[in-house]
């Protein structure tokens, strides 16, 4: 059975992308710690990120830091925060998130909730700046 991020990529879910090219899809998190907390996965299904070979886990950490770039120019932060957790879906994924502080990078906190407009306006401003 595929992933909930497979079912993403595949268009089954909708999603608020904010970049995409033949290996990978990024997506904003729909429980985001900040504005602009994306996740970054490769399309190819594979459930722990230690486990894709060396070449596709590169690719996959070189259009993070595109997507990274991306989200700096569009959301007030100090820095991205990037986290490999990996037990919450079965499907490798690195989590952006724009932060200010140590603390913003908590997973344990409280999540922001986003009117859906705004979900896709920040989704709209990242994708404009991705290069």
């Amino acid at each position: 059975m595929a992933s909930i991020f497979s079912r993403i990529i595949a268009g089954e879910i909708p999603s608020y992308r904010v970049a995409e090219d033949e290996k990978h899809y990024a997506f904003l998190d729909i429980n985001p710690l900040s504005e602009g907390h994306t996740l970054v996965v490769p399309k190819r299904e594979v459930d722990y990120i230690f486990d894709l070979d060396d070449a596709e886990y590169a690719d996959l950490q070189l259009f993070a830091k595109r997507v990274a770039a991306a989200i700096e120019k569009s959301v007030s932060c100090k820095r991205i925060g990037v986290a490999v957790i990996g037990l919450e879906v079965p499907h490798a994924h690195i989590h952006l998130v724009p932060i200010t502080s140590e603390a913003d990078m908590d997973f344990r906190r409280e999540k922001l909730s986003l009117s859906p407009e705004r979900m896709a306006e920040i989704a709209s401003s990242i994708a404009a700046n991705f290069k």
